[in-house]
């Protein structure tokens, strides 16, 4: 565990935590229920559901991928580098020799993924960014039946998040102190007073750690009546003092400006280390997106059905609430709608009876039932230009299963508010966005309203050489031999859909005695490679149309017979930051987003067409 996770997690004070009640047995009855069903999955498996390089394992309190996974942000493994490696990097006239310790040391501490600076520059309207965001973020592990724990805001803040969501309740045995759960289901709760309490200790640490400025937004959705709303007024006052923005940093700006001004919305560096909130609106005829028949497959388990009608029902059951003028003034440059017509992307992009920052807060659904084609696209992106949008997963990832993040990146949607219980395949894209970053990270010029302009695809080309890795992770009880190969896919938006396309390459398998370890014996006068030392040296190939949302999700796994193949170890980049030199080391992670102190040698290289 770093110093960093050491440090906040003494200071967020988990011993205060509330643990949930034992359950009736009824209770008990229906959680072993919901534990057997397979929730709305379909009969009729994807391919993309099949395919276990998705899945990924639950995070913990060491896990520091999943944000921004980052040489600038966390301490660090020490790197082991095999003698084959070290051979090779001879041969390639990379090293003087294969005993350089000051060069080989110096290529170690020469990352080959490093975002350019025009993604950090802050001067841009908040709009103009996009925002490392977490989904239903107290939550540990499942939807429905999980675990509340205010301890989730400081692991995940601590991994990368800078939106983080806050479902706020009445809190019937002491209305003075609402609480934080999911309503509606058998999780258990938190008070909300201990969740301001840790993302308040984690804003100090990082300021006194002299990490760059960086605000958190809190989005809030809202569950209480006026008296519990005046609480969470109150509390956050209380809590956060002067850390939290409770009115506009400028005069001008704090109304809508004209919709041609990009100057309206407050610009990042405005907002420093702020702690700013996401407030619902409620507009006049509002739909909720969460929960549209159309989310879910007619494929569904009859039992699994009727679970999911009656948590509509419940929820149905409560209407919106009327947000008091105490609670809806802290929106300063947020606040939530669901409009109930296409106003807001269609036309002038002018949403009627807007507050004076609207941001749409619209489920992946709902959303994909505007982009329907080009011209919708292309209203939205200008609207995202402008606006801030929060999308959130359908209401069937109960299991806490992911959208897929590129599509609607590509949509200029600011926040995509992602499940991060699992290091998944969505988290580690995630991850891969916001490598090296505060968690803001601007968006290509062709999002952007000050960008002015339509993309102009170019088609390029992209090589990967993989020469091979070292201290390859082996799994915990394994005794058969490994036979690793390394296998990437290159992965962006779909053609007009808003779907991700994949596009896999590999490597052949390694053996200790077959021709590869031979060769690299040969050339180093040594014995072959051991497995957990294997060398490929061979090149992977794509041509892609680039849009600057490209991506390599790639992969150390064992080519095992007759079994599914286990992944040993994980990373992901985007292509825009990758650096085109002479080789060098990727770190590589496990599914549970730690590091592993493997190291991948790569070289890339990108050509035009």
């Amino acid at each position: 565990m770093s110093h960093f996770t050491k440090t906040i997690k003494s200071i967020s004070n988990p011993e205060t935590m509330s643990e949930p009640t034992e359950p009736s047995a009824p209770t008990r009855r229906l959680t072993a229920k919901l534990g057997r069903l397979n929730p709305f999955k379909s009969s009729k498996r994807s391919k993309e559901d099949e395919d276990e390089e998705d899945i990924g394992e639950d995070i913990d309190d060491t896990t520091v991928a999943g944000g921004g996974h980052s040489a600038f942000d966390h301490t660090r493994h020490d790197l082991m580098v095999s003698d084959a490696i070290k051979s090779f990097l001879a041969r390639q006239g990379v090293l003087p020799s294969k005993d350089d310790p000051e060069g080989l040391a110096t290529l170690l501490d020469q990352p080959m993924v490093i975002p350019p600076a025009s993604v950090f520059d802050r001067s841009h309207p908040l709009t103009e960014y996009f925002i490392s965001s977490s989904h239903n973020t107290y939550l540990r592990a499942h939807q429905l039946y999980g675990k509340s724990d205010a301890d989730a805001y400081r692991t995940i803040l601590t991994a990368g998040a800078r939106c983080v969501e806050i479902d706020a309740w009445d809190n019937p045995d002491d209305p003075s102190e609402p609480k934080v759960t999911h309503g509606y289901t058998l999780v258990s709760n938190v008070p909300f007073r201990e969740v301001c309490e840790v993302i308040r200790n984690f804003v100090d640490y990082k300021t006194s750690a002299g990490a760059e400025a960086a605000p958190i937004l809190l989005s809030l959705e809202n569950h209480c009546n006026s008296n519990g709303q005046l609480r969470l007024v109150q509390i956050m006052k209380e809590v956060f003092g002067d850390r939290l923005l409770s009115k506009a940093v400028r005069e001008k700006g704090h109304e809508e400006q004209s919709e041609s001004d990009p100057e309206s919305h407050v610009r990042l560096e405005e907002l420093g280390n702020k702690i700013a909130v996401i407030v619902e609106y409620h507009l006049p005829g509002e739909i909720d997106t969460s929960d549209s028949s159309s989310d879910s497959s007619s494929d569904e388990e009859e039992e699994a059905k009727k679970e999911r009608e009656e948590y509509k029902a419940r929820k149905r059951e409560t209407e919106a609430a009327i947000i008091i003028p105490e609670l809806e003034e802290l929106g300063v440059y947020a606040q939530s709608v669901k409009p109930g017509d296409d106003s807001w992307y269609a036309g002038e992009c002018v949403l009627r009876n807007r507050p004076h920052h609207h941001l749409i807060n619209i489920s992946e659904a709902g959303l994909a039932r505007h982009a329907t084609d080009d011209v919708n696209t292309a209203a939205i992106q200008r609207h995202n230009s402008k606006h801030l949008m929060r999308v959130f997963p359908k209401g069937t990832r109960i299991s806490s299963r992911n959208l897929s993040p590129v599509p609607f990146w590509a949509l200029g949607a600011q926040i995509l508010a992602l499940n991060w219980q699992r290091f998944d395949a969505s988290m580690q894209l995630n991850d891969a966005l916001f490598a090296g970053t505060t968690g803001y990270v601007l968006k290509p010029a062709h999002l952007q309203h000050s960008g002015g302009g339509r993309l102009v695809k170019t088609r390029k080309r992209l090589r990967l050489h993989v020469a091979g890795a070292s201290d390859v992770p082996v799994p915990k009880g394994r005794d058969s031999v490994l036979k690793p190969y390394v296998t990437v896919s290159l992965v962006q938006k779909d053609g007009t859909s808003l779907k991700q396309s994949k596009r896999k390459q590999k490597t052949s398998g390694y053996k200790k005695h077959g021709l590869r370890s031979a060769l690299a014996a040969l050339h180093s006068s040594e014995d072959s490679p051991a497995e957990t030392d294997p060398i490929w040296d061979e090149t992977l190939e794509w041509e892609f149309e680039d849009d600057e949302l490209v991506f390599l999700r790639i992969f150390i796994k064992s080519d095992d017979s007759f079994a599914s193949n286990p992944i040993l170890a994980v990373t992901a980049v985007r292509v825009l930051y990758v650096v085109q030199r002479e080789w060098g080391f990727l770190r590589m992670l496990d599914l549970k987003g730690h590091e592993t102190g493997c190291t991948l040698l790569v070289r890339f290289e990108i050509e035009d067409l």
